[in-house]
C-alpha cells in the first residue's frame, strides 16, 4: 500500500506521522488542502475510545469557536464516498468520520473530521462474520494482522480508509487511553497544534 504524501500531525502528547493513499484521490487531496490552509490547527481530538479510535478534526472544538457542539462541524461539505476493498481497519488506519446510515445512505464522509484505529485483537474465526456483513473478502495478510496487530474490522466496507500511520502509534495510543467524559469526549482536551506536509 503505497503512500503518497505525509503529513505530520503535531499533538499535545506528541506526533504522529501519515501517510495518504494515492486511490483514494478525493479525500487525501481534500486533507491536504485543509492542511495546508491550517484548518486542523487548534484543533481537539473531541471523541476517544480505548481499544476502538481516536477522533478529530471538529472546527468547533477550536477554543476560538465559542461552540460546544464537537463532533457536528465541518467545513461545509461532504465527500464521496471511496470505499476501496483493498484496504481494513488495522491498527493505525486512517480514515473519514461520516453520518450513520439511517441519513447517509451513500456513506458520504464529512469533509473534515477523520479517525485513527487502535482496535484490539481478533482470532480469525470471527472475521468471517465481518466479511458476510460488509461484503469484505479478507486476504491472508488482512487476517494475519487481525490477529497479530488489530483493529477494527466491524467497520469495513462502511468508512472510507485514506491512509495509514507511518510513526507515532504510540502517541495514537496515549490519546485513546487519556480520561473521558460525557460523548466519549477527553476530560483533558488533547489538541492538535498543527499539521504539516512532509517533504
Amino acid at each position: 500500500m503505497q503512500g503518497q504524501e505525509r503529513v505530520r500531525i503535531s499533538t499535545t502528547k506528541g506526533n504522529i506521522v501519515v501517510s495518504l493513499y494515492k486511490n483514494t484521490p478525493i479525500h487525501s487531496k481534500n486533507f491536504l488542502r485543509l492542511v495546508k490552509e491550517g484548518f486542523y490547527d487548534s484543533t481537539a481530538f473531541h471523541r476517544v475510545i480505548a481499544d476502538f479510535m481516536i477522533q478529530g478534526g471538529d472546527p468547533n472544538t477550536k477554543p476560538s469557536s465559542g461552540s460546544s457542539r464537537y463532533g457536528s462541524g465541518g467545513p461545509g461539505y461532504t465527500l464521496e464516498a471511496e470505499l476501496n476493498k483493498g484496504y481494513v481497519h488495522r491498527r493505525g488506519a486512517l480514515a473519514a468520520a461520516r453520518e450513520p446510515d439511517e441519513v447517509n445512505p451513500s456513506k458520504r464522509s464529512n469533509g473534515s473530521q477523520f479517525y485513527i484505529v487502535v482496535g484490539r485483537k481478533y482470532p480469525r474465526k470471527y472475521l468471517g462474520k465481518f466479511e458476510e456483513e460488509n461484503g469484505v473478502t479478507y486476504t491472508e495478510s488482512d487476517k494475519l494482522n487481525y490477529e497479530n496487530e488489530g483493529g477494527a474490522p466491524h467497520l469495513d466496507g462502511n468508512y472510507t480508509i485514506f491512509g495509514h500511520v507511518l510513526e507515532g502509534m504510540d502517541v495514537v495510543d496515549e490519546i485513546s487511553k487519556v480520561n473521558i467524559g460525557r460523548a466519549d469526549r477527553p476530560k483533558e482536551a488533547v489538541y492538535i497544534i498543527k499539521m504539516d506536509i512532509l517533504q
